[in-house]
Formats: C-alpha cells, structure tokens, sequence
C-alpha cells in the first residue's frame, strides 16, 4: 500500500507527487503519519459517541482546505506530530484499552496507506472495535475500494450541491459528483445500518451535511439526492453547528452563524421528502468552546 506514496493520487487533486522522497502536494503531507490529537470524543453522533465517548485520532493536514474549517490550525496550519506507522497502530489499542466505542479516524484520506498497515497491525493484537472513516467526502474511488474489509462505517461530509460554492469556499472543482460517486462506494462496501444491544452503530454509513449560511436551496438539493439514491438505508447528520471563526472578511456571505429559521425549514423539508434516519442539532451548538484543542495529547 505504501507505494501509492511515490506517486501520489490519493484523492482528486492527483498531484503525481513522490511523497517518499519528501515532494509535498496540495495536503502538504509527506512519508509519515501526522496526528494531532488522540481522545474520547463526546460530541459525535449518539451512535456513535455513547457515554464512553468515539476514540478519535486527529490527523493534522486536509485535502480540501475549506475557507470556514473550524480545525483551521490543524486542516491549514499543520499544527500535528509525526508518528509512525506502529505507534498508529498502538494508539488504536490505547483508544480500546480506555473504553473507546470505535476507532474514529477524523479527516484520514491523505494517510490512507499507513492507516491500512496499522490496521492490519492493530487487529494482529486484537483490536476488535468498529473502524469509523471520518471524511470530507472529496475521495478518488480507487481510494475508497481499497478501504474495503478495514472500514465499518463510513461518516462523509457532504457539503455543497452546487459546484460554484464548492470552488468558492474549499477551492474543490467537480465536488459533487466526485464525492456522491464516493459515498455510493461506501455504501456498496458496508450496506444497511446495523447497531448492537447498545445502540451503538457497528456498521454502516452516515452522511453530515454541514449547513451553511444562505444555502437552504442548495442544502434541499442535497438531501433530495440522499433521500431519492438510498432511501432510509442511510442515516443523515444535519448539523446547524457552522462557527465563523477565521478571517472571512473575503466571504461576509458567511461571516455569520446560520439562521436557525433556515435550519428549521430544512428539518421540515426533510420530514415532507418521508426522510426517518436523520440526527439533527438543537439551537446553542454554534460556539468554540466545541472546537477540540489540537495540543497533541495521546499522541
């Protein structure tokens, strides 16, 4: 898997670049596995967080770089340490030993090679708990189809409808259609939802979508295209959580928190579509303090 580093082509970008000689392409990663924060997190989906908390892995540096991101100083800055491929593996089996309800690796496309060995690593040494691909969605098939057998459940943004807005603010071309193509991948790979006595989600996929300020239009357009490709089979994160907390003087559009009226119309919408499996958000999630401090702890 790692020979995929001399080459690189990971995800859309296709930036040809040998990582393994130390070239750095638009995720400005190299050869080594970057993280920048291992915890129990508690603010994930319910089937997935639980009380015990979703054992995420942070991983520093983004393919998409989008305008807003809220873990700027991670997905831009690199804020992160280089690890190795078995220390990612030990870190798995540290997240089981504290409890952690699954393994949830949080934006992990451009380490996709080194997560698959330390996979392969970790289960070797009996870890046993669900895999969670936390994702920005912007994923080359080929990518996705070499995940299968060491995904459980898939957790994809997918956050625009309308090409222009996916070029404005995360600089992707070709969004959409790259990314449904993606999902419906993953959604080949590990099917209809499935949950322990707990409620825990052990397999599966569940698609976030982001709101954002003055999109309700496109944000129907989105859930028109969950609903009609895969019915109730999957579940829906419709998350009204959006922060301004960049410089986005460039984009007054969104220099603001999301109208809860418009986040409300979009519920509506979605129960008038026969939409079931959907989490949604209560108003009071638009602040920092839900912003994780990237301060490398467990790494």
């Amino acid at each position: 898997m790692l020979d995929l580093l001399y080459s690189c082509k990971l995800c859309p970008r296709n930036c040809n670049v040998n990582r393994l000689e130390g070239k750095l392409g638009f995720c400005k990663s190299g050869a080594g596995v970057k993280v920048a924060r291992v915890s129990l997190h508690h603010w994930e989906e319910p089937c997935l967080s639980g009380e015990a908390g979703s054992g995420t892995v942070f991983f520093s540096e983004c393919n998409l770089k989008c305008v807003f991101c809220q873990n700027h100083c991670i997905s831009h800055e690199g804020v992160g340490k280089e690890i190795t491929i078995e220390r990612l593996a030990e870190i798995f089996l540290e997240q089981q030993k504290r409890g952690a309800n699954n393994i949830n690796l949080v934006t992990p496309t451009h380490f996709v090679p080194q997560i698959i060995e330390a996979i392969k690593i970790a289960k070797n040494n009996r870890l046993t708990l669900p895999i969670v691909y936390n994702s920005n969605g912007y994923e080359n098939i080929e990518t996705i189809k070499a995940l299968k057998g060491f995904i459980d459940i898939y957790l994809p943004d997918l956050k625009y409808y309308d090409d222009k807005y996916a070029v404005k603010y995360s600089h992707a071309p070709n969004y959409f259609n790259i990314v449904s193509k993606a999902i419906e991948e993953m959604y080949s790979q590990v099917g209809m939802p499935e949950f322990d006595d707990s409620g825990m989600m052990k397999k599966g996929v569940i698609i976030r979508h982001l709101m954002l300020p003055g999109l309700l239009f496109d944000s129907k357009k989105i859930m028109d295209y969950i609903h009609n490709t895969f019915d109730n089979n999957v579940y829906i994160s419709i998350m009204n959580q959006y922060t301004p907390v960049n410089n986005l003087s460039n984009y007054p559009e969104i220099n603001k928190p999301l109208n809860q009226k418009h986040y409300e119309s979009l519920i509506d919408y979605c129960l008038s579509l026969g939409i079931k499996n959907a989490f949604i958000q209560e108003e009071g999630t638009v602040s920092e303090s839900f912003i994780p401090d990237f301060d490398l702890r467990g790494v």
